[in-house]
């Protein structure tokens, strides 16, 4: 058979040519009116934002369903259902834990610091006017920026006070859009429950209608891409909680104020890798530094132990080889990561890249293995090709 690909045959008829001027003419209207065909996009990803919703929250429980079915019931048929069952009790129990031991805390530490904010602000000034008279240091600016961010503070807390209406307006939209969260929640535990049926479904698809080989390319991507989101974010959670625990419990045994707003504070901005430390303990120091500049201190030469525990010990043993990538390319996928897409670049940056580190590995392996050279440019036999890794 020796027919010519729709896409390579020259119009030769008067149906052919219409058919290329209609097409030519729909494509125009399709970019002279992009605006309203991405809106209605917009709208139809909306409606589907709950699945969206069930697709996180399943792949955020998978690992521990997995534990519970794998380690608990031993993979016994029928009890898949008790293993998901039993990770949302895991997972609603730590969220009612957090909300009853740690949210009221945090609410009364906020309350706290901005009721004696100016207070605070007092010391902090005295303490400079006396460093100016004993010492002669010019202080006399900074004892100014201190007179505005006192006036500062004093008008959030009104824009605060005024903005809780609103504040309560959203908690109610949110609370009017518990169809959506219960539709998140039940496709969540669907997707759970007939995982292995869903991803036999798309590995068909793919097969279907994508030619063998890439179907294969595609189907080992998404596997390799998998690996290496799970094994990250599961370890760096697992991690910034055992950091944001340590950090709690030395600020308590050392008498430093806000340790639950703190210690929260430094778990959380611990996920993000690299930059996660300093964004964390920047405003805890600011903090402590209006109350007593010696717990400031002491919070610094803490915080500067715990992340040197956290980089040597803690965190090389819960994340193991699970990036797989050198110091410098962790760096640059942070900071590439956040100037597209901010604090979530920042977070799902470094396994994004490792993705694509593997992925350009395994092409320069074949682009070497098809020259017949190896990662120095010497010749060597197709057989004993190094596999070194090239990047090293």
């Amino acid at each position: 058979m020796n027919e010519k690909h729709i896409w390579s045959k020259r119009p030769e008829s008067m149906l052919d040519w219409f058919c290329v001027v209609g097409a030519c003419i729909a494509f125009y209207l399709l970019l002279n009116n992009l605006g309203y065909f991405l809106g209605r996009i917009g709208i139809f990803i909306n409606i589907l934002s709950p699945f969206a919703g069930g697709i996180v929250i399943a792949y955020i429980l998978d690992p521990m369903v997995k534990f519970f079915y794998v380690k608990l019931f031993k993979e016994k048929k029928g009890t898949r259902g008790f293993a998901i069952l039993l990770a949302y009790a895991v997972a609603i129990l730590l969220l009612v834990l957090l909300g009853w031991l740690v949210v009221p805390q945090i609410v009364n530490s906020i309350g706290m610091l901005f009721t004696n904010f100016p207070s605070y602000i007092q010391g902090v000034q005295e303490m400079l006017l006396y460093i100016q008279s004993e010492y002669g240091i010019d202080l006399q600016q900074a004892t100014k920026m201190l007179d505005d961010s006192e006036a500062m503070v004093k008008e959030i807390y009104a824009m605060a006070t005024n903005a809780m209406p609103q504040i309560v307006a959203s908690i109610g939209s949110v609370a009017s859009n518990f169809v959506a969260i219960f539709t998140s929640i039940a496709a969540s535990i669907y997707m759970l429950a007939d995982k292995n049926h869903l991803l036999h479904q798309l590995r068909t698809l793919a097969h279907a209608f994508l030619p063998e080989k890439v179907a294969s390319n595609t189907l080992r991507i998404c596997h390799y891409a998998n690996v290496n989101f799970t094994g990250f974010f599961v370890g760096k959670i697992i991690d910034s909680a055992i950091i944001g625990v340590i950090t709690f419990v030395a600020m308590t045994i050392l008498r430093l104020d806000f340790a639950v707003l703190i210690s929260v504070f430094i778990g959380i901005t611990n996920i993000i890798p690299v930059f996660g430390p300093f964004i964390g303990a920047i405003p805890s120091v600011f903090i402590l530094l209006l109350i007593d500049p010696l717990q400031a201190v002491i919070f610094c030469v803490l915080i500067l132990i715990i992340q040197q525990l956290d980089g040597n010990f803690i965190g090389p043993k819960i994340l193991g080889s699970s990036i797989g990538i050198s110091a410098l390319w962790i760096l640059f996928s942070i900071v590439v990561g956040g100037d597209l897409f901010g604090i979530v670049g920042m977070v799902v940056g470094v396994p994004v890249f490792a993705t694509l580190y593997g992925l350009a590995q395994e092409f320069v392996h074949y682009a070497l293995d098809k020259r017949g050279i190896d990662s120095d440019g010497n010749p060597v036999e197709h057989e004993a090709q190094d596999t070194e890794n090239v990047f090293e």
